[in-house]
């Protein structure tokens, strides 16, 4: 296929591109979706997060069984306070009498006794089972912790529907730059098929030497473009890589994407902002005050838990008949006076709660807006795309005659160089309008929450 040729041919493909509907489905996009959402650091993290907040709710569902514990202790003791007992002052006086009276000395004497306090070479071991009967903490901190996980869950779904939105973002933007490089290398062949025929119109006595330099500094100034649109398509592909958590050199499939000249049909009037996961996010946050001030304000209420002891105890490590033992109680706590501590606490958390209220409504407000704003720039990005495709179809039209025209020698050299370069530029302005189309689309989508997101 001849060089014109080839640049024709690539704009009627950029011209017809269209399909009926939005953006049709990209089983390329969607797969590097799937893989960004698999592997991106970021989701990581956020599912190990999410993963500790289900842990910290089973933590909290324990505190409703009762516990149970081995405790023990030994001591050694000398010293410290004593008692004295008086047991030979109060029996040696009724032994003397038996012994007179029996005539015997079968009743011996005996010294007063004075024990210490502090036990020596003492054991005590037991298990201890504790429960609580009573305790509306518990049952608050339990509420928190399964609102918890939504929150954490809800902030995943968020980072997730952004990393979509990137994605496409990042792609479309790739997409761009390696159309930009095969319109600079398709027009690079045409210049410099271009400054081969005028080196051959002046080696034939027909050319003027102004009209090869021209064409030499075209080809250089092209070469330029080209190099320019190269490196902006390393550098969209590293971010792309970089998404998808990739060595950033990795090669991208390349599937151009298609839309619809009617695509405003897809949008609404009124976008809706209920579906985002920021306003469900704000009421869970919401939901966590409310429960935060019904705890904080069961203060009043009394704790009441129990407890039940097995165990053994002695000296010298002997377990006699008397050493086994059983303990059991109950134990009530309520407070009376705290220095209106908890009063300020049930102030704090309805700041919290109206500071959270207040914040909801800030957000929905900037979300409607948002909304707004995308589905503006979707139309506005759409009416230029549909512009350009006409500046490309004038322009295809216009630099096919002037080529026809100056074969003809009917057209000068300045005129073809005209025509080029208004159907190069208006083959990238078109390529960007497409692809700015796509990308404010991507950004309608994120801002209404209307893409499903992958398990």
């Amino acid at each position: 296929m001849k060089p014109l040729s080839i640049l024709l041919f690539m704009g009627v493909m950029i011209v017809c591109t269209d399909t009926e509907g939005q953006p049709a489905p990209n089983p390329v996009l969607d797969l590097y979706i799937q893989q960004a959402l698999d592997s991106n650091l970021v989701v990581k993290q956020k599912k190990t997060s999410l993963e500790k907040s289900m842990l910290a709710l089973k933590e909290a569902q324990g505190y409703f069984l009762p516990s149970v514990s081995l405790g023990g202790q030994y001591t050694l003791a000398k010293g410290g306070r004593f008692i004295d007992i008086p047991v030979g002052d109060l029996i040696n006086p009724v032994y003397r009498t038996l012994n007179q009276l029996t005539g015997t000395s079968n009743f011996p004497q005996i010294e007063n006794v004075s024990e210490q306090f502090l036990p020596n070479n003492f054991y005590d071991v037991r298990v201890r089972t504790t429960y609580s009967i009573l305790n509306p903490d518990l049952k608050y901190n339990r509420a928190i912790r399964e609102q918890q996980i939504e929150l954490t869950d809800g902030d995943l779904t968020i980072y997730k529907s952004e990393l979509i939105k990137d994605i496409k973002t990042a792609y479309y933007t790739f997409l761009l730059a390696m159309e930009g490089v095969h319109i600079y290398e398709n027009t690079l062949t045409v210049v410099e098929r271009g400054l081969r025929v005028n080196e051959s119109l002046y080696k034939n006595g027909k050319g003027l030497p102004a009209y090869i330099n021209r064409s030499e500094a075209d080809v250089q100034q092209v070469q330029a473009q080209l190099q320019n649109a190269k490196n902006e398509a390393g550098k969209a592909k590293a971010y792309f890589n970089f998404l998808l958590n990739r060595p950033l050199q990795t090669d991208i499939e390349i599937s151009t994407p298609a839309f619809s000249e009617n695509l405003l049909l897809g949008l609404d009037d009124e976008a809706p902002i209920s579906q985002r996961e920021e306003i469900a996010q704000l009421q869970r946050a919401e939901n966590i005050n409310r429960s935060m001030i019904k705890m904080n304000e069961s203060f009043r209420k009394p704790r009441v838990n129990t407890f039940l002891d097995l165990g053994a105890q002695g000296f010298d490590f002997v377990v006699g008949d008397r050493g086994p033992y059983y303990m059991a109680g109950l134990q009530l706590e309520m407070p009376i006076f705290q220095g209106k501590r908890n009063l300020y606490k049930i102030d704090q958390s309805r700041k919290d709660l109206e500071h959270t209220q207040i914040q909801k409504e800030l957000i929905g407000k900037q979300i409607e807006l948002a909304a707004f704003t995308a589905r503006n720039n979707v139309s506005t990005a759409l009416s230029n795309y549909k512009a350009s495709e006409k500046q490309v179809q004038a322009a295809i039209s216009y630099f096919k005659l002037i080529d026809r025209g100056r074969s003809e020698g009917t057209n000068t050299f300045i005129e073809w160089l005209d025509a080029r370069n208004q159907l190069t530029s208006a083959e990238v302005q078109q390529q960007i309008n497409k692809y700015k189309t796509l990308i404010a689309w991507a950004d309608f989508e994120r801002q209404t929450a209307s893409v499903n997101l992958p398990k």
